[in-house]
């Protein structure tokens, strides 16, 4: 079995190495910066001083981080990853971070001799937790059928989308579908609660139609029962969504409603919620309304 460097042990990165290690990898990772989880190192978690040390010591070199300059940074900033690759090792990134700069990376990859995906993931902590995550890969096939068996353990639903850059692209687009998601179900429980219904019950009900979904069914809940930590942070998804309105720009593209659920988001980290997880963004909704969903 080749030997994995995992470069974020953060909320999502540290179960999905967990489960890597659970499988039989052995896992390296740095400990330059943070000590790793305990629980990893308890399973058998390497460490190593540094991101290129992590490189050297891996095959494939997997990064899951909050944003593309952290992903530039572990890779081509001081004592990099890229500068501990050797010819034929193959890089990962399953952060969600810019399409464009992802091209960048990829380049700058192969011109080491090496290979390069990106392969950012939807599902969240809990996804990450249940190792169902959905992966949306782009890059070469040989590269993606290298990592596969890699990928089979952490996620479920992992589909080749096309070459570098597109993986980061339908990740984009995921994240406008999940944003106005929210957004939807937020509207439509202020409305029943503050109508006067009970908004579990209408919760229920709507999960037997048309508007069933994963959002209503889980971010739903959340919003009734007001159990907001992440999850997934508002300040991640701000990001994901100026990644949309960024490409929207260049492409000549409106993106109305992901403006507007933007500046949702805007609101709630305004008010002190920029690391509540997204389903806080019914909060913004509410002090409009002047009403709780409860």
């Amino acid at each position: 079995m080749e030997i994995i460097g995992f470069i974020g042990l953060g909320i999502m990165g540290a179960p999905m190495a967990g489960h890597l290690l659970d499988a039989g990898y052995t896992v390296v990772a740095s400990d330059h910066r943070s000590k790793p989880p305990a629980d990893l190192v308890a399973k058998g978690l390497k460490t190593v001083s540094g991101h290129s040390a992590v490189a050297e010591a891996a095959d494939i070199i997997i990064t899951m981080v909050p944003d593309t300059p952290q992903v530039a940074d572990v890779l081509f900033g001081e004592n990099g990853a890229a500068s501990g690759l050797t010819k034929g090792k193959l890089v990962i990134d399953m952060s969600s971070i810019s399409p464009i700069a992802t091209k960048e990376f990829a380049r700058k990859i192969n011109e080491l001799g090496c290979d390069y995906l990106d392969a950012p993931v939807s599902g969240g902590e809990v996804g990450a937790k249940a190792a169902s995550l959905t992966i949306m890969v782009g890059g070469e096939e040989k590269a993606f059928e290298r990592a596969k068996p890699v990928f089979e353990k952490m996620g479920k639903n992992i589909t080749l989308v096309g070459p570098n850059g597109v993986g980061q692209t339908t990740k984009v687009a995921n994240q406008i579908v999940v944003a106005l998601t929210i957004e939807a179900v937020g509207e439509a429980l202020v409305f029943a609660s503050k109508a006067g219904a009970d908004p579990a019950k209408v919760r229920q009900a709507l999960m037997g139609g048309l508007a069933a979904s994963r959002i209503l069914e889980v971010h739903g809940e959340r919003m009734i029962k007001r159990t907001f930590a992440p999850g997934f942070r508002i300040e991640l998804h701000q990001k994901d969504l100026n990644l949309a309105l960024e490409g929207a720009k260049a492409l000549g593209v409106s993106l109305p409603n992901t403006s507007t659920t933007q500046q949702l988001f805007n609101s709630c980290a305004a008010n002190g919620g920029a690391k509540e997880d997204h389903s806080a963004l019914v909060r913004a909704l509410e002090r409009m309304a002047g009403h709780e969903v409860a």
